[in-house]
This record gives C-alpha cells, sequence and structure tokens, in this order.
C-alpha cells in the first residue's frame, strides 16, 4: 500500500489480523477430540463406534455450515458471524465438561448435538476471520491468510500442548478450558475483527461484482476479429454441479479429508490398543500423554503441509505451468504411504509414522485446494463454492469414521463397569487402513485423469486461438 497511507489504518489492519489469527486459532479445536476421546468413551462407558459418531459430528457441524457461514459473512459482514461463533463454540463444549465432569451418559444424540455445535462455531467464526484477512490486504491475501489457516493448522497442538502443561491426565480440566478459552477468544476478537476502510476515495474491494460468466472459455460479443478467450469464470449455485469438474474435485477432497479424519479423530483410539498390547501395565495417565503427543505431531505436520503445499503449487503453476492438481496427485501418494503404515506398525513408539504422514498429507490437501477451486470456478463465488466442496468431508468422513469404529468395535471385549477394551494391537483396527489405502490409490487415478483432461482442453484451446487469430487479455 502507499507510503502515506495514515498510520492508524496500517495499525488498524494488523490489529485486526492478529484477531483474525486468534480466532482461527480457537477454531481448530475440533482435531483435538481424539486427545480426550478414549477418556470421554471410558467416563461414559461409550463404545468406539459411539465415541465415532461423537467425533463425526464436530467435522459434520464444521463442514455443513460452510455454505450458510459463506453467505452470512458475504452479504451481513463477519461481525455476526463471530458472535455466532463464540456462542455455538460455548454451547457445544461447556455441556460435554458437564457430562464428563458428572460422569452421567446423557446419550448419544445429546453428545452429537453439543459436538455439531462446536464445529458449526468453528465454521462460522473462522470464515469471517479468512474474509477480514483477505479484504484488509487485497495486494496480499495470499499471505494475510496464510496466518489465519496456519493458527487453525497449529489450534490442536497449542490446545493439547496446553492442556498437558497445565492439566497433566486430566480430561476434565482439558475440556473446562475447551470451552471457556475457545468461546472467550472468538468473543474477545468480535471488538477487533472489521475490515478497515481504506484512506481516500479508492476502494480495494469492489461490492457489488457483475456476473462474468458460467462457461470457462467464451468468446465476446465484439465484432472485432480478435477474440477474447480465458475471461474469469464466475460458476456457482446450480450452475457448479452442472459441471463435470466439481464432481471430480468434490470426489477427490471429500476422499482424501475422509482418510485424513479417520487418523485423526481416531490416533487416541490407536495410541491405547497399541500400548494394551505392548504394555498392558502402562499408566493410563503415561497412555492420555502419548495421545497427546500424536495430536500435537497431526496438527504441526497438518500445518507444514498447507505451508509447502500454497508455495510449491505457486511454483508449479507459474514456474514450470504445471497443473495444481499435482498437489491432489502427490497428497494421496503420502496419504497410501500413510495407510501402509497404518497397516503395518505395531510398535507404539513408531505410531508417529502413522500420525505424522497422515497429517501432513491433510495438510497439502487443505493449503491448495481452495486455489483450485477459486481457479476452477472463479473468485467471485469462492466463499459459496468452498462451502459446497465441503459437503464431500461430511459424506466421507462419515463413512471411515463409523467404519473404523465398526471393526474397533468388533475386537474389542466388555469388562468391567461396561467399558470396551481390545487387547489386539494392530489388530483391532488395521482392516480399517487398508479400506482406505484403496482410497487413497482411487484419488490418485481420479487425479491423474483430471491432469489428463486440461491437458487436452488446453491443447484445443490453443488450436482455436492458432485457427481464429484470437489473442488472450
Amino acid at each position: 500500500m502507499p507510503s502515506t497511507a495514515p498510520t492508524s489504518f496500517k495499525v488498524a489492519r494488523y490489529v485486526a489480523l492478529a484477531a483474525c489469527t486468534a480466532v482461527s486459532l480457537a477454531c481448530g479445536t475440533n482435531y483435538v477430540y481424539s486427545a480426550y476421546a478414549p477418556q470421554l468413551a471410558r467416563e461414559l462407558h461409550l463404545s468406539t463406534t459411539e465415541s465415532n459418531i461423537i467425533g463425526t459430528a464436530g467435522n459434520f457441524g464444521m463442514y455443513l455450515s460452510g455454505i450458510p457461514a459463506g453467505m452470512l459473512v458475504d452479504r451481513k459482514g463477519p461481525r455476526l458471524a463471530i458472535l455466532i461463533g463464540a456462542f455455538s463454540l460455548f454451547a457445544g463444549y461447556y455441556p460435554i465438561y458437564r457430562v464428563f465432569d458428572a460422569s452421567v451418559n446423557i446419550g448419544v444424540g445429546w453428545l452429537a448435538l453439543f459436538s455439531t455445535f462446536t464445529g458449526i462455531g468453528s465454521c462460522f467464526a473462522f470464515s469471517a476471520s479468512i474474509k477480514v484477512a483477505a479484504l484488509n490486504f487485497p495486494k496480499s491475501r495470499g499471505t494475510a491468510t496464510a496466518l489465519p489457516l496456519a493458527a487453525f493448522g497449529l489450534s490442536a497442538f497449542f490446545f493439547s500442548t496446553l492442556s498437558s502443561w497445565l492439566f497433566p491426565g486430566n480430561t476434565s480440566d482439558f475440556l473446562f478450558v475447551l470451552s471457556t478459552a475457545t468461546a472467550s477468544i472468538v468473543f474477545a476478537a468480535f471488538f477487533f475483527i472489521r475490515v478497515v476502510p481504506r484512506p481516500g476515495a479508492y476502494s480495494a474491494v469492489a461490492t457489488d461484482e457483475p456476473e462474468i460468466s458460467t462457461n470457462r472459455l467464451r468468446r465476446t460479443k465484439s465484432r472485432d476479429s480478435h477474440t477474447s478467450f480465458d475471461i474469469e469464470p464466475d460458476i456457482r449455485g446450480w450452475a457448479l454441479v452442472k459441471h463435470s469438474e466439481f464432481w471430480r474435485l468434490f470426489l477427490m477432497l471429500g476422499i482424501l479429508t475422509g482418510i485424513g479424519l479417520m487418523t485423526i479423530n481416531n490416533i487416541g483410539h490407536s495410541v491405547k490398543a497399541l500400548w494394551y498390547a505392548y504394555d498392558p501395565k502402562k499408566d493410563s495417565k503415561e497412555v492420555e500423554r502419548f495421545q497427546g503427543v500424536h495430536v500435537s505431531i497431526l496438527s504441526l505436520c497438518s500445518f507444514s503441509g498447507r505451508l509447502i503445499s500454497g508455495t510449491v503449487s505457486d511454483v508449479l503453476k507459474k514456474k514450470f505451468g504445471y497443473s495444481r492438481v499435482w498437489l491432489v496427485f502427490a497428497s494421496s501418494s503420502v496419504f497410501l504411504l500413510g495407510q501402509f503404515a497404518g497397516m503395518m506398525v505395531s510398535n507404539p513408539h513408531s505410531l508417529w509414522l502413522v500420525s505424522g504422514l497422515n497429517g501432513f498429507s491433510y495438510g497439502l490437501v487443505f493449503g491448495v485446494f481452495p486455489t483450485i477451486v477459486s481457479e476452477a470456478f472463479g473468485l467471485h463465488g469462492l466463499s459459496q463454492n468452498w462451502g459446497t466442496m465441503t459437503l464431500g468431508p461430511v459424506i466421507f468422513g462419515n463413512i471411515t469414521n463409523l467404519f473404523f469404529g465398526k471393526i474397533y468395535d468388533g475386537h474389542s471385549k466388555k469388562i468391567d463397569e461396561g467399558t470396551y477394551e481390545c487387547a489386539e494391537g494392530i489388530g483391532c483396527y488395521q482392516s480399517a487402513y487398508a479400506l482406505t489405502a484403496f482410497a487413497s490409490l482411487a484419488v490418485m487415478a481420479t487425479a491423474l485423469w483430471d491432469i489428463f483432461l486440461h491437458r487436452r482442453d488446453n491443447a484445443g484451446k490453443k488450436k482455436v486461438m492458432t485457427a481464429t487469430g484470437a489473442f488472450v487479455h
């Protein structure tokens, strides 16, 4: 921005960006579920399948509310979404804390509902933070949004580390911190998050943008002999679902997210199963500490994947002219390695391979996919389109998590006081990773097919441009 801009304008923008980053840090706590899921299941006498239903409900709330959250932020601004986020986070985490503290099972349905509230709150507040960061820094949106995106990825690491430091082995206090800290951070940010008006008459972002086209390749109405191609697309709503490319991207995002969520939501159960077989007398608090360690590994590796993915995809696209979908292929390849690790790692000391590979792959996906969607269907409807895309994780995340739970329960035995234990180590869940390994291969094939179609379409465009003498603006 110009150096003559008032200092107050600069300060206001950076204060808003800091608030956006803080909000995002509070919004990624759904990924910390596996750190307390085994303890919740033990205290409330839940099976692994029931525990997974509760965890999946949080993901369900986060992804299913993507469309309404995006529309609200686009139409009404960020502040109402921030308030909804703060209220929903508290309405979700606090009842779960109270139920756990009292050791009263009120039913899986109620617990799943409260978990859904946490997902809804995360989605609304996070959508607002990303939008404000992008609008306040129109010339450097990538860098500005990288901060809240990174904070979102680090959320699980932050809260699990804070818990292990302040309340080692105390799940009740950890849930209390989640209920109060997340809502308080988001509510406090309400007073600082705003789109800062630019000084002077210049407006960086137009509020009313004309519809451009529902076609990725079109001719202008000009009768001039030169015809314009590659106009910025603006595909949204029902027009979106009519595109085969939408369904390819929808399937790739949904399947890869489902693969990642299976490990993210169940790494705590995996830790418990491996330690129970490796050392049955292992202190339960020490096992809980290892669960927190793996949540941190997932979070840090996801954060790394997000950072690397954006930078590498820019280099591939701008310097070498390659499709960003190659990053999706790379992500599914690393995911495949992660699934092989899940099928082979039986020593709890080596389980970091499973959490690390799956966390990194998950970060790669979310680091590049929003850009792929904006390039395919236009920037103007990105909020709505991305919300539509995130319906995929709702579907496939449910499938993989319930599949894991059914397999784990099938190998578990009911012991005293109605709790369940699996003493088979890796055998408790090994076949679940076999399924997701095949799913990774399916995405690899779909990504290669998408790349082939784009190359064919681009070759066709060049032939048309050569034949008609068209030029690209």
